[in-house]
């Protein structure tokens, strides 16, 4: 196994991770949206990944098996709104209930901590993929 392979792999996890931290944050941001770009209630984003081979043709069982993380998209949730009775507000229909966006406060910091320990734990593979490489290269000195 080539120290690049593992570098790539743990790279891939962390631009997953990164685009996984950003779809909860825009979903914490717009948690309250009641009016979008289309007219209706903010949609819930949720990244969708999946595995890749990495590139190469690879003789052993071991290198078949190792994967990359990859994101194939951003889904936006297709459930309806929640609706809540508030004919006070600017986006009330004629009964007097208000579309909001269908997200999760609790779940989406949830999410953001999982997705935060996830990174880090890339980064520590990071972190001792350049210790090995720098300790090879101390032992031809």
């Amino acid at each position: 196994m080539k120290l690049a392979d593992i570098m790539d792999i743990a790279a891939s996890g962390l631009s997953a991770q990164r685009v996984r931290m950003a779809a909860a944050a825009s979903n914490l941001a717009n948690v309250h949206t009641t009016r979008g770009p289309d007219g209706g209630p903010y949609r819930r984003r949720d990244p969708v990944f999946a595995s890749e081979p990495l590139n190469g043709g690879f003789g052993n069982t071991l290198r078949n098996a190792m994967r990359r993380v990859s994101v194939r998209g951003v889904e936006i949730d297709s459930r309806p709104p929640l609706m809540h009775h508030d004919p006070g507000h600017p986006d009330a229909n004629e009964q007097g209930m208000v579309a909001t966006p269908r997200v999760d406060t609790v779940e989406e910091i949830v999410n953001v901590m999982s997705a935060s320990r996830s990174f880090e734990a890339n980064l520590v593979i990071v972190r001792k993929v350049r210790e090995m490489s720098d300790a090879a290269m101390q032992i031809g000195r």
